[in-house]
């Protein structure tokens, strides 16, 4: 029986994004099934546009060239890499009532459900985790 990774991504910055898309691939690559929920700013991680140009954190511009050096993928790539390995996005129902946004803001293929679509995965995870 495959391992069960649940991750709930609130925040929506650029290192955010690198930690829950490198631990989502890293378990996807690992045979373990992983679902993401998305909620408040962390649903910038999936929307069409925002995910293009996450904000490096202040006084870490730094960071970018090191990015570069060590091939690290762009977050656009990382999702796509996700998404291909079949860990599952949920995007809160509830969140994108509150922020205005229909499903066809965010990048394709991912499903809305509120937090019992995600209490319904997560249930049973080996592993929970949040960012």
């Amino acid at each position: 029986m495959n391992k069960k990774v649940a991750i709930i991504a609130s925040n929506g910055g650029l290192f955010d994004a690198y930690k829950v898309f490198n631990i989502a691939t890293a378990a996807a690559a690992t045979d373990q099934e992983v679902a993401i929920f998305f909620t408040f700013e962390g649903l910038n991680l999936i929307h069409k546009e925002a995910h293009k140009q996450l904000p490096m954190p202040e006084g870490k511009e730094h960071f970018a060239e090191g990015f570069k050096k060590a091939n690290v993928p762009s977050i656009p790539e990382l999702v796509e890499m996700a998404q291909e390995m079949g860990v599952k996005f949920i995007g809160c129902q509830m969140t994108m009532d509150v922020m205005g946004l229909e499903k066809e803001s965010f990048v394709s293929g991912i499903e809305v459900g509120g937090a019992v679509t995600f209490l319904d995965f997560a249930k049973d995870a080996d592993i929970t985790l949040t960012f």
